[in-house]
């Protein structure tokens, strides 16, 4: 694939204005009375491009979407909050109000992304999050401005790709999440990559029903079974050995529950959930990771949001935190995991972009790679 431009060769940017794709679609909550930004990483992961283009004597106009508004202005969804986040980061540049409150955003309206870049002299893309999305904000300007990739989209990029074209062997994939459906793809590739596919979560359960394990009432997509059972015989995927949850309809979640945590063996009995990995998993699994030249991971063990359901995830983390391996967490729930644990810093690199990682995996290139490096400007 052809390196992507950078914004370095511009050079010297005084009297030049110059609009940057950010992904600021961050949390935000009502503190004393006031919405306030709880979790700043994106914003400050953009800091060491936006302050290198005001120190090149450039006027910066960043843009981003947030929230999903639905193509109209709704005042739940203003990026004020995040303005005035990033004012205090970093002074001087400009943030436009949501690019979703246009229908033409998602549309990708060449119209809309046209007027984006209206008096505008350059475009850096630097929302690795945002760019498997076709939108106009992404597609548009590269077509009519000269355009490079941020530093964090292009070392993005460049990690994950790297991760699959030449790992360090053992090359040890973990994926995890709710729905099958979400994740086979990935499963697909890494099967064929990786020397081992760890599978949990949600997920597992339709794995499960293919090996002819029971699952009793546990999450299950019974039109990927015939799939799971495919990559089963691959010999690189590897399901849970057993498994820890709850009795069907017992509450679970964020605020916990009055309900014991019950283990289960192989198999999951009528009348019960599966909602995490077991014991047994949990030291199959750090065994593997343990092991590791490389690591891949995406997705959660169980439902982590649960204490009672942390356990399998929180291993997982620690394990993937200790190891010596070369380790990427594909953002979204993994990397959540890591902030609560505190282990972030401990691994090789986080990506921004949950989705953005499952895609550029499973297909090798994103859109907003593509538009980058076919623009008439490269």
């Amino acid at each position: 694939m052809r390196p992507l431009a950078s914004p370095a060769r511009w050079g010297d940017l005084t009297g030049k204005r110059v609009l940057v794709r950010v992904d600021f679609n961050v949390p935000v909550a009502e503190r004393n009375g006031e919405v306030v930004v709880t979790d700043d990483f994106r914003l400050r992961a953009t800091l060491p491009l936006l302050s290198d283009l005001l120190g090149r004597g450039a006027s910066v106009v960043a843009c981003t979407h947030f929230g999903r508004p639905e193509g109209r202005a709704d005042p739940r969804y203003s990026v004020e909050p995040v303005r005035r986040a990033l004012e205090a980061l970093c002074p001087g540049v400009e943030l436009m109000e949501n690019l979703r409150f246009n229908p033409g955003e998602e549309a990708c309206d060449p119209t809309f992304g046209a007027s984006l870049v209206e008096g505008v002299d350059y475009y850096v893309n630097e929302a690795f999050g945002a760019s498997h999305r076709a939108h106009a904000s992404i597609m548009v300007p590269p077509t009519l401005v000269p355009s490079a990739a941020g530093p964090n989209l292009a070392h993005e990029a460049e990690t994950i790709l790297a991760l699959l074209e030449s790992p360090r062997r053992p090359f040890v994939a973990i994926v995890g999440g709710a729905k099958v459906r979400d994740k086979i793809g990935l499963v697909r590739v890494l099967a064929e990559r990786a020397d081992l596919v760890l599978v949990g979560g949600g997920m597992a359960h339709t794995f499960a029903l293919a090996d002819g394990r029971r699952v009793g009432d546990s999450l299950v997509d019974p039109s990927w079974v015939e799939e799971c059972r495919t990559l089963l015989k691959s010999g690189t995927v590897v399901i849970p050995l057993d498994a820890r949850g709850l009795p069907t309809g017992a509450p679970f979640g964020p605020s916990g529950g009055e309900a014991r945590a019950v283990d289960f063996a192989a198999d999951v009995p009528d009348g019960f959930s599966a909602l995490d990995i077991g014991p047994d998993t949990v030291e199959v699994f750090t065994a593997a990771i343990e092991g590791a030249g490389s690591i891949l991971w995406n997705g959660p063990m169980g439902v982590f949001e649960d204490p009672r359901f942390m356990v399998g995830t929180k291993a997982v983390a620690q394990a993937v935190a200790a190891s010596d391996a070369v380790s990427v967490v594909g953002g979204g729930d993994s990397a959540a995991a890591l902030d609560a644990l505190g282990l972030r810093e401990a691994v090789t690199f986080v990506s921004t972009g949950g989705g953005a990682t499952l895609r550029l995996v499973e297909e090798g290139d994103l859109p907003g790679l593509r538009a980058l490096r076919e623009s008439p400007f490269a």
